[in-house]
C-alpha cells in the first residue's frame, strides 16, 4: 500500500502519479518516497512551474513534458566501468563459469543509456566470449534508451573511466572501442551487434526471457519494500538454475523474497547465485 499523503504537496505529488499511471501507464506509486519529493521540486523547478498542480497540466497537454518528468523522476547515473572492482570480479568469478554454456543470454535491468552494458560487451569480448552472448538491455525510459542505441558519449566523460577500465582488469585500451569526432565517442558498431535495447518496466512488466546473468545495480534502492520484492521476484523467475545475479555495492538480498535460494558468490561484490 502507498504511503499516505502527510503535505499538501505529498498531496499534490499523488496526483501528480495517478495522473502518470492513468493516462501513459509509468506507476512511480512506490518509488522511495523522499527520493520521490525531490525529484518532483526539480521537475517542477525545471519547467519553471509554481506548483506540482501545474506540473500535472503541463504533462496533460504536452507529451514532451512528460519525457522531461520521467528523465527527472528516474535516476540515470551510470558511466563505463562503474564499480571497476565489481567487472574485475566478473571476470575472475564468473566468466569461467560463462566459457561452460554454448550461448549466454545477459539481462541489463534499468540500463539507463547505456554505458555499463557497452562495459560487460568489451568484458565479454576480451574473454572470448562475445560472440556467443547476446545482451538484453532494458529500461523504461525511452530518452534514455535512444542514447544507449545510438552508442555516442562525450569523449572526455569516457576517457575519465579508462583507469577504471584498467582497474577492472582491461588488457587493451578503452580507446580501442570508440572513434572519436567532434568531442564524441562513438562506439564501434560491431560491439553493439549482440545488444538488444528494449522498453521494459520494472514496475509493470514479467519476465521475457529465462537469463544466464541479470544485472540489477543501483535500481532497487530507489523502490519502497513493496516494489522491491515484486521486482526480486521477477529477477528470480526469469534468471535460469544456478544462474548469477548482480545488485549494487550498496544493495542487499537480505529480507527479499528469496534470500534464501542465492548463495554468495561474492558477498563483498554482490554476486550471487541461484541455487534451483
Amino acid at each position: 500500500m502507498c504511503a499516505a499523503p502527510t503535505s499538501d504537496f505529498d498531496i499534490e505529488l499523488s496526483l501528480l502519479l495517478d495522473e502518470l499511471l492513468a493516462r501513459y501507464g509509468f506507476d512511480f506509486r512506490d518509488y522511495a518516497r523522499s527520493s520521490l519529493r525531490r525529484r518532483a521540486m526539480n521537475a517542477m523547478r525545471a519547467e519553471r512551474l509554481e506548483t506540482l498542480g501545474e506540473l500535472r497540466d503541463l504533462i496533460v497537454r504536452d507529451e514532451a513534458a512528460v519525457e522531461r518528468l520521467l528523465l527527472a523522476l528516474t535516476v540515470n547515473v551510470t558511466s563505463m566501468f562503474r564499480d571497476p572492482e565489481v567487472y574485475r570480479g566478473i571476470g575472475e568469478s564468473l566468466v569461467p563459469t560463462l566459457r561452460a554454456y554454448p550461448f549466454t543470454r545477459i539481462w541489463h535491468a534499468g540500463c539507463s543509456s547505456g554505458e555499463e552494458v557497452y562495459s560487460m560487451a568489451i568484458l565479454l569480448h576480451e574473454a572470448g566470449l562475445y560472440d556467443r552472448c547476446r545482451i538484453y538491455a532494458t529500461d523504461l525510459n525511452e530518452a534514455v534508451l535512444r542514447r544507449a542505441r545510438e552508442a555516442v558519449y562525450p569523449l572526455d566523460e569516457v576517457m575519465a573511466r579508462s583507469e577504471d577500465y584498467q582497474l577492472a582488469g582491461g588488457t587493451a585500451k578503452l580507446s580501442d572501442y570508440h572513434t572519436s569526432s567532434y568531442g564524441y565517442a562513438i562506439m564501434h558498431r560491431w560491439l553493439r551487434k549482440n545488444i538488444v535495447f528494449a522498453h521494459h518496466n520494472l514496475v509493470t512488466d514479467g519476465s521475457f526471457n529465462e537469463f544466464h546473468v541479470i544485472f540489477c545495480r543501483n535500481v532497487m534502492i530507489y523502490f519502497n519494500r513493496r516494489l522491491q520484492d515484486r521486482v526480486h521476484r521477477l529477477l528470480f523467475d526469469s534468471l535460469r538454475r544456478f544462474g548469477t545475479l548482480i545488485v549494487g555495492l550498496k544493495e542487499s538480498l537480505v529480507y527479499t523474497p528469496h534470500e534464501h535460494e542465492y548463495e554468495a558468490i561474492d558477498a563483498r561484490l554482490k554476486l550471487f547465485r541461484r541455487r534451483s
